[in-house]
């Protein structure tokens, strides 16, 4: 047979050939939006950025809800958060395409609420490890949600890589924003109550050995699992013709002979 062929007309294509390309589509839209902070990290040297960063409760300071997450302070801080969002990102794009899609604006606005809300007045909070904490917490939350496989797989995958996320959104180390992990992860848990609908549940896999129990039990019908009346229950001790019982006496130890 010729893989080449092309499949024959209103035949859906084939399940890995479907699964390969969510993974793809949802690596490459990761990688394109790494390479938008890469050119941004870049020009930051030219231009003057502590406007678009998160001033928190300063009016002003809102703009960088938009802004802050294409900045980062060092090489380091880039690098981190271009893993995670290319290990998240595809992780959730790939099973769960239409939730990720509605759900990173909420993760984007979510981790810049959050710092702009929490964070110290005089404070910028900029990067995108509020958005990479949403995915986290998008993916974990959806796997708790939905439970079939591979939300489950997916869940301990992204858990497996960024576990640790669960405590970086408390306060543990100084010069890192937890106020926007908390807001992004928020965010997230939301975005998974919301959008946990959004795309079609993974048809359960049957195995042949369940076929094989049905079919033994189609001859089965509900009258075969009630019990039989008593007329139609076989006796099987017949008292003696003429004596329908039997006295057997007992001696006391008092009257033996």
């Amino acid at each position: 047979m010729n893989a080449n062929l092309p499949l024959p007309a209103g035949e859906p294509p084939a399940p890995s050939r479907t699964d390969r390309g969510r993974v793809m589509r949802a690596f490459n839209l990761s990688l394109a939006f790494v390479l938008v902070l890469v050119a941004v990290f870049t020009a930051q040297g030219h231009f003057d950025w502590r406007p678009w960063a998160v001033a928190p409760l300063d009016t002003a300071g809102l703009l960088g809800i938009l802004g802050a997450p294409l900045l980062h302070g060092s090489v380091q801080h880039l690098g981190a958060n271009a893993a995670a969002l290319l290990i998240l990102g595809t992780l959730a794009g790939s099973v769960y395409p239409k939730a990720t899609l509605r759900a990173f604006p909420l993760l984007w606005i979510g981790s810049g609420l959050g710092a702009w809300l929490l964070g110290d007045i005089g404070s910028r909070h900029l990067g995108a490890s509020g958005i990479t904490h949403g995915l986290m917490f998008l993916v974990f939350v959806l796997g708790l949600l939905r439970r079939d496989r591979p939300a489950i797989a997916a869940g301990l995958i992204a858990f497996l890589f960024y576990g640790s996320m669960l405590l970086t959104i408390l306060p543990h180390e100084p010069g890192v924003s937890w106020q926007s992990h908390m807001g992004g992860a928020f965010a997230g848990i939301i975005s998974a109550l919301l959008f946990r609908l959004s795309d079609p549940m993974a048809p359960r896999k049957r195995y042949s050995w369940e076929d094989e129990d049905e079919d033994d039990l189609a001859p089965l019908r509900d009258n075969d699992l009630e019990p039989p009346s008593p007329k139609g229950v076989p006796v099987l001790w017949q008292p003696r013709e003429g004596q329908d019982y039997v006295v057997i006496p007992f001696r006391r130890p008092d009257d033996r002979p």
